[in-house]
């Protein structure tokens, strides 16, 4: 399914479509600008991610944008059936559709980067682009530093913390090492005790194994309700998005489950999606009876050292406070949460419905006790309906 529709002020024409009706074409010029834009290689902005998700959420759309020629036609346009000629695509937009014209980041609660992928320099305003896409408000949670169009209506930003192996594992190493000497040699004598104790350890960066995938997932599940969250693997949507991209082979989004095997048992895991330069954590779990050894911090070492063998440049471990992203990590980027919004009583009704739980939420963050509270609040909870 598809649509046409005009945004003259800018001389722009915008397509709304399916995210499976895009052509490749149109699928090449998205990743070719995408490889413009100067950002980081994540997956998730990635046509593969978008269409992943358009098979698991039927409201999902892509905004096709494309730039009027001028009247030599420059660029080796097409007609647009009223007169006009367009240019090649210069400009996309993924999102899904809500009640009332309340839009969303493609994928939002799970997509840890998120935004449009457009040319630099491109003439187009919010309002016009959310008025052709029939949106009253757009709504993200993990936009991306470089989105010019919505940063100056983020309501918060966040870190995202990253492991650069640029310069290979051995300088990581060696700056992990000069960072937190004692994380790195605790974590180093918890793995050979773990062999020593529970058998012989093995790692696995790109696991193919089904079962594997399930084990994980089932691993989530427990830990989301042991620590009180929202069990994200309860929806239908995600474990079938999750399983979708487990068997997608791109080189711009590519899922990736890494095992760590104590005596052919798996004991941690991980799911994430790979470009070719970067890794994006996504699900990370291990098994509760190997807790004492720190089966997750072993895991990710394992990953960042056969990251970077496989010339992987960065591993984005995703917004989110968290002890062991803290110890790994080397720097961090930028990511943005808020909403974009055009006038009208649609978009009041939307500011309504998320503006005070998201200040709630933020007032909490910003209050180390108070988040703290929190925490324990949510561990007795999730103790609770373990019982």
């Amino acid at each position: 399914m598809s649509d046409v529709r005009s945004a003259a002020r800018h001389r722009a024409r915008i397509r709304i479509a399916a995210p499976a009706d895009l052509d490749e074409t149109e699928m090449d010029a998205w990743r070719a600008l995408r490889a413009l834009s100067g950002a980081p290689a994540s997956p998730f902005m990635e046509p593969e991610f978008t269409r992943a998700v358009g098979r698991v959420r039927p409201a999902a759309r892509v905004a096709v944008v494309r730039e009027e020629l001028d009247e030599r036609g420059a660029g080796g346009g097409v007609a647009d059936g009223a007169g006009g000629r367009y240019g090649e695509p210069v400009g996309f937009f993924p999102y899904e559709t809500g009640p009332l014209g309340h839009g969303r980041a493609i994928g939002l609660g799970v997509s840890d980067v998120q935004g449009g992928v457009f040319r630099s320099g491109l003439r187009l305003s919010v309002t016009g682009l959310l008025r052709a896409c029939s949106l009253s408000a757009w709504e993200f949670d993990n936009l991306e530093t470089r989105q010019e169009l919505f940063v100056p209506a983020a309501a918060e930003e966040f870190e995202s913390p990253v492991i650069d192996v640029r310069e290979g594992y051995e300088a990581y190493e060696r700056g992990l090492r000069a960072r937190s000497p004692k994380f790195l040699r605790t974590t180093a004598a918890k793995e050979r005790r773990l062999g020593r104790q529970a058998g012989e350890v093995r790692f696995v960066f790109d696991e193919r194994d089904p079962a594997a995938l399930r084990t994980l997932m089932e691993w989530k599940s427990a830990q989301y309700r042991r620590t009180g969250r929202r069990d994200r693997f309860a929806k239908e949507w995600i474990r079938a998005l999750v399983r979708q991209l487990a068997e997608t082979r791109a080189p711009g989004c590519s899922g990736v489950l890494s095992v760590l095997h104590v005596a052919d048992r798996p004991v941690a895991a991980h799911f994430g999606l790979r470009s070719r330069t970067v890794l994006a954590c996504w699900f990370p779990a291990y098994d509760p009876a190997f807790a004492k050894y720190s089966p997750g911090l072993i895991l990710h070492l394992r990953m960042a050292e056969a990251a970077a063998a496989a010339g992987i440049q960065m591993l984005d471990l995703g917004r989110g406070a968290a002890e062991y992203k803290d110890a790994l990590k080397t720097g961090g980027l930028r990511v943005y949460e808020g909403s974009v919004a055009r006038p009208g009583a649609r978009a009041a009704l939307h500011w309504l419905s998320r503006e005070p739980s998201r200040r709630a939420h933020s007032f909490v963050r910003s209050r180390p006790r108070l988040a703290g509270y929190a925490q324990r609040t949510l561990g007795r909870v999730g103790r609770l309906r373990e019982k």
